[in-house]
């Protein structure tokens, strides 16, 4: 599936579509250049699943953690200063990732040998206009 968003104003909309389709599940792995929208797009989705107070992006905590009324608890990880599967584990992300909570992986290519075969690939990729297309792999 892909969603095309020509602009900001276009999150909450697609946000609410993924959620209606892929809410169900809980690993998504979000692929896309420096820049490209990958954490505006993950805050979009917190505030459909109804998070009110949002931390912006985790770059330097690694991970915030969220709880949703609607989704349960929400790990949301950027793991773009992460250097092995060993800082992963000191993190904590093979327990998040197991718990049952639903986890925004940013930069999942780091961490790639521990994700579980179950996970949403989520490609966002920039368009000459500077439109972004959404793509979804299950």
């Amino acid at each position: 599936m892909t969603y095309t968003i020509d602009s900001i104003v276009d999150l909450p909309r697609v946000s609410q579509l993924f959620l209606e389709e892929f809410g169900h599940n809980k690993i998504f792995a979000f692929d896309g250049e420096m820049g490209i929208g990958k954490t505006t797009f993950i805050s979009a989705l917190l505030t459909a699943m109804g998070i009110k107070e949002l931390e912006g992006s985790p770059t330097y905590s690694i991970v915030n953690v969220y709880e949703s009324a609607m989704f349960g608890k929400i790990n949301h990880f950027d793991m773009f200063r992460i250097n092995s599967d060993t800082e992963a584990f000191d993190a904590g992300i093979e327990e998040m990732l197991y718990n049952g909570g639903v986890c925004f992986i940013e930069w999942p290519e780091k961490v790639i040998n521990l994700l579980p075969n179950n996970t949403i690939w989520v490609y966002i990729r920039k368009l000459d206009n500077d439109s972004r297309t959404i793509t979804i792999e299950q």
